[in-house]
């Protein structure tokens, strides 16, 4: 094989090595890319990053999303009611709660209604301090269907589905939160998945934003379709999902045994169970027609608590899961895992951008670090360009369950900046935050913000 010039190679008359080829290919491309590092100083390639990794991946998560409407999700939308099932077995609907007493009588009284015939509701009171386990007394001895458990102090989420998980009839659990509002009709849509497939381990539901009252509330209600809706489809389209909705989520006990339960030192039990279970070779999918209206913060101090948690709980999955980079059985998890490292790695860039913007403004810089300007150019025309069309393409998506999202359009163009900086803070604080986190300290609840209701809306 003669190279004749950087980017052309040809092969001898009579003979053809497919791997040569595919080494001279990769020698001239990393060749390419030395070179172009070489030119480019160390603030350009901290800009080429930060604006190159959303603007990628939001094709990604586009494109996937896409193949599994049109692939999957469009024909069930021609099914009016309730998909037929083999036969209707048992399911028992968990309901951890701490510190619920505004919302857990909506919540159980919804249960009561659901569009299924064999089914048991197990509440689980965490401790709490207020009069949720009064509430949910009364409840017991009104509805035959729920079962109450009483913790004597605040034990963690986690701790309190094991504790429902033991106490359960049923192979199926749901579980939901303590605010969360789940669809009548949604459990012949979750259980589906497990008599089509017997490896299927855990389906995720839809959550839909309930709290729209004010700007974080609406901005919530795109992200939920952009992002969370978005993504899910996505991933289950390439693979694997990084997550379950833990406000939503249909287990198979065998499986959830498997992999001993919920752990209770993850301050994110929704993240980590579905890495124990796709690690153990099980199957998690995302059923879009399995809705939970749920309730979310409205407030900057209850948002940045939540979403610090999340970010949190995600680099402890990751941490904990380092290792399966060295293990070829689970290569499968491999993108999903590249995928958040990377997006921790673009938080980190991002506020070095930020940061060195800023110095540059009192100091003068060299020229390889300074950041001229931080404010978009044609690039960040394009980077934006490019939101709003995945904004749009999600809302096409989800119209068919929540009628009213695509009134919220405008709301979502403030998306981009508030969510994704509230995003890169979380992020940077939280790595420390974990590493400094005492090695299997339990996680417990927090009172969360529950949003401004409206009269209307409780």
């Amino acid at each position: 094989m003669n190279p004749i010039s950087p980017h052309f190679v040809v092969f001898n008359d009579n003979f053809f090595d497919l791997f040569e080829y595919i080494q001279a290919i990769l020698a001239v491309f990393l060749s390419d890319i030395s070179t172009v590092f070489k030119q480019l100083s160390i603030s350009q390639i901290l800009l080429g990053y930060v604006f190159y990794y959303p603007f990628f991946m939001s094709y990604v998560w586009m494109i996937g999303a896409l193949y599994y409407y049109f692939h999957y999700e469009k024909h069930d939308l021609k099914i009016k009611e309730q998909p037929e099932l083999k036969d209707y077995p048992s399911i028992s609907i968990l309901v951890p709660c701490y510190n619920e007493e505004d919302n857990v009588k909506e919540v159980i009284t919804h249960l009561m209604g659901m569009n299924y015939p064999n089914y048991e509701v197990i509440a689980i009171n965490d401790g709490s301090k207020d009069r949720t386990g009064d509430i949910l007394n009364h409840l017991s001895i009104t509805y035959p269907k729920l079962k109450v458990i009483h913790h004597a102090k605040n034990q963690g989420k986690a701790i309190g589905l094991n504790t429902a998980a033991l106490f359960a009839r049923s192979e199926y659990l749901i579980g939901i939160d303590g605010d969360a509002l789940l669809d009548h009709d949604a459990i012949p849509w979750l259980l589906r998945h497990f008599q089509m497939g017997p490896r299927v381990a855990a389906v995720t539901g839809n959550p839909r934003i309930r709290t729209r009252s004010t700007l974080l509330g609406r901005i919530q209600v795109g992200e939920f379709s952009s992002i969370v809706g978005l993504i899910k489809r996505a991933q289950r389209t390439y693979g694997r999902l990084f997550t379950v909705s833990g406000v939503v989520a249909m287990f198979r006990r065998t499986a959830l045994h498997d992999v001993n339960y919920w752990s209770p030192d993850m301050l994110t039990e929704d993240i980590d169970i579905s890495w124990k279970l796709q690690l153990r070779h099980w199957d998690v999918r995302f059923e879009p027609r399995a809705l939970c209206w749920i309730l979310m913060p409205e407030t900057l101090h209850g948002l940045w608590k939540q979403r610090l948690r999340w970010a949190m709980g995600g680099v402890q999955v990751m941490l904990k899961n380092v290792w399966i980079l060295t293990e070829w059985r689970k290569r499968r998890m491999w993108p999903i895992f590249l995928e958040y490292f990377s997006s921790l790695l673009w938080a980190y860039l991002m506020a070095s951008v930020i940061l060195l913007w800023s110095i540059g403004l009192f100091i003068n810089l060299p020229a390889s670090i300074k950041v001229g300007s931080i404010l978009p150019h044609w690039h960040g025309v394009m980077l934006g360009t490019t939101c709003l069309l995945q904004i749009l393409i999600s809302l096409y998506l989800d119209r068919q369950y929540d009628h009213s999202l695509f009134r919220y359009y405008f709301w979502m163009v403030w998306y981009p900046l508030a969510y994704w900086m509230l995003n890169m803070m979380s992020t940077v604080v939280s790595v420390p935050k974990v590493l400094l986190r005492g090695h299997g300290k339990r996680a417990v609840w927090v009172s969360p913000d529950r949003g401004l209701r409206t009269p209307n809306e409780k």
